[in-house]
């Protein structure tokens, strides 16, 4: 914000900052580059497929020790004492995180990897309630209203769900994007479960809500979501729920020259809506349980 402001203090610099949100909000010319640009390069894809795997591989293994179920279990012993109490206190812990290949970066040409992880804690709901509101995806444009538009479970089979989640977003200017996910939950213990949920489908959506509405072909678009994987933890103690949440993202890199402008921008959206996520789920839980 302060380069912001610095560049905008004098004339010509307020003339620039006008020009670039009048491109913005007529449609975003500013993210409107030359097609290839936009287009999801296969080295993008490829890359996070690789982070994909990888953080599978880091979840299984984690699961699988029965023990420090939450991130914050791996902080010093004073820093995770301090979280939670936070946590009690009804704060939502975030951080940003990267999975690495063999301590190296895993590059990703074209596109950018958004990593984030949160946790939450419930006072006085049980597993049972959390499952109910996280299953419950015809109510999820309730539960998660505005950024979720439209919900729907389109089927199920046992604890295999197939979904449909409108997003509408906004920062600037709106993107309302239609998505498809493949989730599947698995109940760990009576007290303890996690599910793994895949975008199948995300498709930028034109004039949303006009007459002349139609969604562009997924990944030929303004790359402002490309792919989207997420995996839940849920863990029933301390007289509530934690419940942690980690997403991985895929958007478009930050067009040349702009860096300074655009990326905090781009940057703020993943942790925002794993936030809104985490403190929306804790509010339609805590509604159930009063009930």
């Amino acid at each position: 914000m302060t380069q912001l402001r610095a560049a905008v203090a004098g004339p010509a610099g307020r003339l620039l900052l006008v020009l670039l949100l009048c491109q913005t909000a007529a449609g975003s010319r500013l993210f409107a580059a030359d097609p290839p640009v936009l287009t999801l390069k296969p080295e993008a894809s490829g890359a996070f497929q690789t982070y994909v795997q990888l953080t599978d591989e880091r979840n299984e293994a984690e699961l699988s020790r029965g023990a420090d179920l939450l991130w914050i279990d791996e902080l010093p012993s004073p820093e995770r004492t301090s979280a939670y109490d936070a946590l009690r206190r009804g704060e939502i812990r975030l951080r940003k995180t990267e999975t690495r290949e063999n301590t190296r970066p895993i590059v990703c040409p074209g596109g950018m990897i958004h990593h984030w992880e949160g946790v939450v804690f419930i006072p006085s709901a049980k597993l049972a309630d959390v499952l109910a509101i996280l299953e419950d995806y015809n109510q999820h444009s309730t539960y998660y209203a505005p950024d979720v538009e439209r919900s729907e479970t389109e089927s199920r089979d046992g604890e295999h769900f197939r979904v449909f989640l409108r997003f509408r977003r906004h920062k600037v200017i709106t993107v309302v994007l239609n998505t498809e996910h493949e989730v599947q939950y698995f109940r760990d213990s009576g007290r303890r479960a996690h599910s793994r949920s895949s975008a199948v489908r995300i498709s930028e959506v034109e004039n949303a809500g006009k007459s002349d509405e139609r969604e562009k072909t997924p990944g030929t678009d303004n790359g402002f979501m490309w792919r989207m994987e997420t995996w839940w933890r849920m863990e029933e103690r301390d007289g509530g729920v934690y419940v942690q949440s980690e997403v991985v993202s895929l958007t478009r890199d930050i067009p040349a020259g702009l860096g300074w402008m655009i990326g905090p921008f781009v940057n703020s959206i993943p942790e925002e809506s794993l936030a809104f996520t985490l403190g929306a789920t804790r509010k339609a839980v805590a509604a159930r349980t009063r009930k």
